[in-house]
């Protein structure tokens, strides 16, 4: 049976290392399943819509070493019942916010910073607003990297670096997170809590503004710390049926000092059936 992990920012993903710790997962063949109800991840830019979820996929699949899932490429370097090492590739998930169709907006349902560096300018831009539609198109840019994944019973603690090898946005980003597993009677809670760290060229690139675009001069972000908290629920109807709940809370304040920002946080939430081919 699949059980869809995190991301970005998402989410993030904790792929293979967080189906360990709730069940085996078969190899060598596609994993398939359908969410279907009601939910919506919030915009927080001005000018941005929020994208309704009706219709959500979850694909993935296992070789021995490669895998897929749900948007992210990868490579097992090691894996063990405690350790688990592979190199991974996604689609940077900021793009998401200026555009509809993004990986991380389809496969939305994942389960796997408060300090910038301050500016004389802050207080005034606090006040000003840019919208998405006044300003450049971002580039999606593709990420590369490591995780590693600390599996002691319920409990996988996961670390990941990534970096932009597409020459978009030419920084990087990387996650500490933790989850835990656990069974209330048929109830499947799985609860998350983490961190993005984001560098100032991510930030400057996707958040930050050029003189062309706004009347305010060039602007620029800087680094960030950006926590995130989340949690999935799953009640069984069937072997293949369950009920699902997805909650998701992304803090973006440490980036509001950009005019885009019309809302310091993003929330990815969802209620509805989930069905396992």
């Amino acid at each position: 049976m699949l059980v869809s992990q995190a991301s970005a920012d998402d989410s993030t993903r904790t792929e293979r290392e967080s189906r360990v710790a709730n069940q085996q997962i078969d190899t060598q063949q596609w994993h398939l399943s359908i969410n279907t109800g009601a939910g919506v991840i919030t915009n927080p830019l001005h000018g941005g819509d929020n994208l309704p979820l009706i219709v959500l996929p979850e694909i993935a699949f296992y070789g021995e070493k490669w895998f897929f899932d749900n948007g992210r490429l990868g490579y097992s370097f090691q894996e063990s019942d405690t350790h688990v090492v592979n190199f991974v590739t996604e689609f940077n998930p900021e793009t998401r916010f200026f555009i509809d169709f993004h990986p991380s907006n389809v496969f939305a349902l994942q389960t796997s910073n408060s300090f910038i560096v301050e500016s004389t300018t802050s207080n005034e831009l606090a006040e000003k607003s840019v919208s998405t539609n006044d300003i450049k198109k971002r580039r999606w840019a593709l990420d590369a990297g490591l995780s590693y994944h600390y599996i002691h019973n319920n409990h996988v603690i996961s670390l990941q670096a990534l970096a932009d090898v597409s020459s978009v946005y030419k920084g990087l980003r990387s996650a500490l997170q933790w989850q835990s597993h656990h069974r209330i009677g048929n109830l499947s809670v799985a609860p998350s809590l983490g961190v993005w760290y984001k560098s100032a060229r991510l930030n400057d690139y996707f958040y930050g503004l050029s003189a062309k675009e706004s009347s305010y001069g060039e602007i620029d972000v800087g680094s960030s710390w950006q926590p995130y908290a989340k949690i999935d629920a799953r009640w069984p109807l069937s072997e293949a049926n369950s009920l699902r709940f997805h909650l998701a809370y992304y803090d973006y304040s440490a980036v509001d000092d950009s005019p885009l920002f019309e809302h310091t946080y993003s929330m990815t939430a969802f209620i509805g059936f989930n069905h396992i081919f």
